[in-house]
């Protein structure tokens, strides 16, 4: 009896054995598919991961390139402007600066003379500080020479040059430093334009 005794603790403990290691197995075989499950969601979302940021990284990319590009064009349009009103600062100071009252008077014969067909009086506009420096020699000049009279006025408006009317005042030529600068400046423009351009 001792032998069938020894014999059916062999046997239960084989059969708990075997059955043990099926457990084990089982139990393995369910942790390794559900370590392979986490690898792949794992693998699935750093792959999510690396591509979101790839994504990001190209707008990120092209937005920069265009706030480059945008401030590229905003810094061209800055310095065009810059040079723009450099070159009406350079050329409204010169033009002040060629309208001597000596300019002014030379140019004021000139236009008084040749103003001979016109009808009414001469009305001239410029500057007080001009007004007093061409009254003294002005004046004298064209009184000798014309029949019409030649009134000079002051205007506060007019800062250098003069504004000069054939028939007293309802239409007038403008040789101000302002309306002279302007016309220059039209004229320089489409050449400055070409330069900065290129």
């Amino acid at each position: 009896m001792t032998e069938q005794i020894k014999t059916l603790i062999e046997k239960i403990q084989r059969e708990g054995l075997q059955a043990a290691e099926a457990k084990a197995g089982a139990v393995e075989s369910e942790a390794r598919r559900r370590a392979d499950e986490i690898i792949a969601k794992a693998r699935a979302e750093a792959e999510k991961i690396v591509q979101d940021a790839k994504q990001e990284a190209a707008r990120t990319q092209e937005n920069m390139g265009a706030v480059l590009s945008q401030s590229g064009r905003d810094l061209l349009l800055n310095l065009r402007g810059e040079i723009s009103a450099m070159l009406s600062k350079l050329v409204l100071h010169n033009v002040r600066a060629a309208l001597s009252p000596e300019e002014m008077s030379k140019m004021l014969l000139s236009l008084v003379k040749s103003s001979e067909l016109s009808h009414g009086d001469i009305l001239i506009s410029l500057c007080e500080e001009d007004l007093h420096k061409l009254e003294k020699h002005f004046l004298g000049e064209l009184a000798e020479g014309l029949k019409k009279q030649v009134v000079l006025k002051p205007s506060e408006d007019i800062s250098a040059g003069f504004v000069i009317s054939y028939d007293a005042g309802r239409s007038h030529y403008d040789f101000t430093d302002k309306a002279l600068a302007e016309y220059i400046i039209g004229q320089l423009k489409p050449e400055l334009e070409k330069i900065l351009k290129d």
